[in-house]
């Protein structure tokens, strides 16, 4: 696993949220929610990414077919 993925997600969430809180105070509340969870979705598919290289490397270490 590589430092910066955890950056990635780390930076992510930030910028999800500072643009949450400005277009909250903008009265923007249904445009933050869609932004929220698209920030979500983005590192949901980094995760799942992740989780699936993991389980390739299971595969190869105990060689299931």
């Amino acid at each position: 696993m590589d430092v910066s993925i955890i950056f990635k997600l780390a930076a992510i969430g930030i910028l999800v949220t500072v643009v949450c809180q400005i277009l909250k105070k903008s009265d923007r509340d249904d445009i933050s929610t869609v932004v929220s969870i698209v920030g979500l979705v983005i590192a949901l598919t980094i995760a799942v990414t992740m989780i699936g290289d993991l389980f390739e490397t299971i595969r190869d270490i105990f060689q299931i077919t």
